[in-house]
């Protein structure tokens, strides 16, 4: 059995002759082979005994009308902690260990696509008044009425999404696996 070290980690590893070396470090998950190194000339390097000096920015005046203002980024949306807002009339520390209890208890916990933190499970949603359709390579329904929908909400942002409720997922896998003709 021959050694390696990776050069990221220093960690020494020893594979095994039959399967051969190993690609990544199992430690640090950084590739072996692809360490690169930066070489510096002596004219990239600055005389280190000049302080530079510090160039202050003019402080902008900030104001939310500029905060859709997109002239410098390209169509991006500013997410902002809309929970902050309720600070002064309740106790946030309480929210947040609810919050936490809630997600530990939960068996499913979708992360909220606009602020990335995890989502609560509000509640269930049942769709009756639904029309499916029908294609014609399954022969029938997709998803048959009545079904339920499961209701996300996100504790930071307040951002709601839907998910199929676990038994209706397994009518749509079994109406999609086996044809309903």
């Amino acid at each position: 059995m021959e050694t390696t070290v990776c050069p990221w980690c220093h960690t020494e590893i020893v594979w095994d002759e039959e399967f051969g070396p190993e690609d990544t470090c199992p430690h640090c998950n950084n590739e072996l082979s692809g360490y690169r190194t930066v070489t510096l000339g002596v004219d990239d390097l600055e005389d280190e005994d000049e302080p530079e000096e510090a160039v202050e920015p003019e402080p902008e005046d900030v104001s939310d009308e500029d905060l859709w203002d997109d002239s410098d980024k390209d169509s991006v949306v500013p997410i902002f902690n809309t929970l902050v807002q309720f600070g002064d009339d309740y106790d946030l520390k309480r929210y947040e260990s609810s919050v936490s209890a809630i997600l530990a208890a939960q068996l499913e916990a979708p992360e909220c696509p606009q602020c990335h933190e995890l989502m609560l499970l509000s509640g269930t949603q049942n769709v009756e008044g639904f029309e499916p359709s029908s294609p014609e390579a399954l022969g029938g329904p997709v998803l048959k009425p009545p079904f339920s929908l499961n209701l996300f909400v996100c504790p930071s942002c307040f951002h709601v999404q839907h998910s199929l409720a676990q038994e209706d997922r397994i009518q749509l896998v079994r109406n999609l696996s086996t044809g309903t003709k």
